[in-house]
């Protein structure tokens, strides 16, 4: 096949550059968070998250609540590539697919191999995520010293990672079902659905009032609430030219960027990383849960997105962006690695009644991102100029 040309939008342009200062903001609060929690002041900064307010701990609120919002955030970018993105033909879709399947893949086989017919098996989902705002600030600390279409190809993996990590969420991290209440936030869904393909109402109004009712029915059925944000997306109707303003699609997602990056997540941060460091941390890095989270993101993310890409390119189904070269593919591998949000999310899912398992895999989560971040950046710092320059 032909190699693909790359164009940035606009959209996209603003969209890189809130993910990568998010990101900086991310690495800021999770110190802030660490030294807290390893502090005099440790107790009451624990405690708080666990306070409750109108009934439900202030830690469940950000994490059902506030990140419904980052959920919708991810739906919107998803959406977006669809229509008028990365994703928008099956031709430059392929990659980023392909990619994403085999990052998702490696890594939670790993996971099994050391966990697997153990309570600890739960954890398959924590190393197949990548966390956007991380990889991309990593990438884009490189500058012009790597090619514009390793931003774009990172970027589509990211995301189709992201929605693998929904679906996951929604299938396997179910605990109990209300049927009633699941059948009602359908409905509701199918209301907005109606309201965007049949009324074609444009007030973005309706659609976050309805969403709002959706997320409370979703809440109370079992199935996690963020979910509702992902739908929520999709019905919002979206304007076929993209950059046009009059899109609510478009606007809500242009309204988010900053909200999300730098006041939702830095705020999940600060409530899911006060990790614990204590004598027997070294211990419980050492366990089959923890080492499956290490190999899966450290290696098998970069092996599974790697290999996958070899094989797809080598049977001709899909081709490398004009200026990519394996070098590259490693190097966005490598940084594939960086699962922290997403991951953190799972963690708090797959052992929700085990706060021992879940200090230990965020201990893990933290140490592999920024092994994978570190490695990824040193790789392509040594390894990814642009082709022009690099023959």
């Amino acid at each position: 096949m032909n190699p693909i040309p790359t164009t940035l939008s606009h959209t996209f342009n603003r969209f890189v550059e809130s993910e990568k200062a998010g990101g900086i903001l991310l690495i800021a609060c999770t110190l802030v968070s660490l030294c807290l929690a390893n502090s005099p002041w440790a107790e009451p900064y624990l405690h708080f998250w666990h306070a409750r307010v109108a009934g439900l701990p202030v830690e469940l609120w950000i994490n059902d609540a506030l990140m419904a919002v980052f959920f919708l955030l991810i739906g919107l970018e998803l959406e977006r590539e669809i229509h008028n993105g990365e994703l928008s033909s099956m031709r430059g879709a392929l990659l980023p697919m392909v990619a994403a399947a085999g990052g998702i893949a490696a890594p939670a086989l790993i996971h099994f191999m050391f966990n697997g017919g153990t309570p600890s098996q739960a954890g398959m989902g924590i190393p197949m995520a990548t966390d956007i705002a991380f990889a991309l600030a990593v990438l884009t600390l490189l500058g012009r010293a790597v090619p514009t279409s390793l931003k774009v190809f990172l970027t589509a993996l990211a995301v189709m990672d992201d929605l693998g990590a929904i679906i996951v969420i929604a299938v396997f991290y179910t605990s109990s079902l209300a049927p009633l209440y699941l059948l009602g936030a359908l409905l509701v869904f199918a209301g907005l659905l109606c309201m965007n393909r049949v009324f074609r109402v444009l007030a973005l109004a309706p659609y976050l009032a309805g969403g709002a009712l959706m997320w409370f029915l979703m809440f109370k059925s079992g199935v996690h609430a963020t979910i509702a944000g992902v739908l929520l997306a999709f019905a919002i109707p979206y304007s076929a030219r993209g950059e046009d303003a009059a899109s609510p699609s478009h606007r809500l997602e242009h309204a988010l960027h900053a909200p999300v990056a730098f006041l939702i997540l830095p705020i999940f941060a600060l409530a899911n990383t006060g990790i614990v460091i204590g004598s027997g941390s070294m211990t419980a890095l050492l366990s089959s849960n923890s080492i499956g989270i290490l190999a899966g993101l450290v290696l098998g993310k970069p092996l599974g997105i790697t290999l996958a890409c070899m094989a797809a390119v080598a049977l001709g189904v899909c081709a490398l962006p004009a200026d990519l070269r394996w070098r590259h593919v490693i190097g966005a591998g490598l940084l594939g690695g960086i699962g922290f949000t997403m991951s953190i999310f799972i963690t708090n899912l797959a052992f929700s009644n085990d706060a021992a398992l879940i200090n230990a895999s965020k201990m893990a989560i933290l140490l592999a991102s920024l092994v994978a971040g570190v490695a990824g950046f040193a790789w392509l710092k040594m390894f990814g100029k642009p082709v022009a320059e690099h023959p």
